[in-house]
This record gives C-alpha cells, sequence and structure tokens, in this order.
C-alpha cells in the first residue's frame, strides 16, 4: 500500500480509503502482527 500511495501523491490523486487501511496495518503492525495477512485487521478491529 506504501508504493501505492507514494505513487498517488506523486501524481497528485488522493487515495483516503486507502491510506484508511495502511494506518489499520500499521496499528496491526504495533499490535505485533508484523506479517500477519489480511485476517489480522480483525485483530484490530477487535483492539
Amino acid at each position: 500500500l506504501g508504493i501505492c500511495l507514494a505513487e498517488a501523491d506523486r501524481n497528485g490523486a488522493r487515495l483516503p480509503v486507502t491510506a484508511l487501511v495502511d494506518q489499520f496495518y500499521k496499528d496491526v503492525q504495533a499490535m505485533g502482527g508484523k506479517r500477519w495477512d489480511t485476517s489480522s485487521l480483525l485483530a484490530r478491529l477487535e483492539k
């Protein structure tokens, strides 16, 4: 998602939902999630 957001920024595009999901993954990593898959977002939701 970081690559996608960087490219969007370079092109002047706004991707607010992508940025939000990227933040969710950062939250999961802070919870110790490291390389968990997409299901890790459920752990973040339960937080």
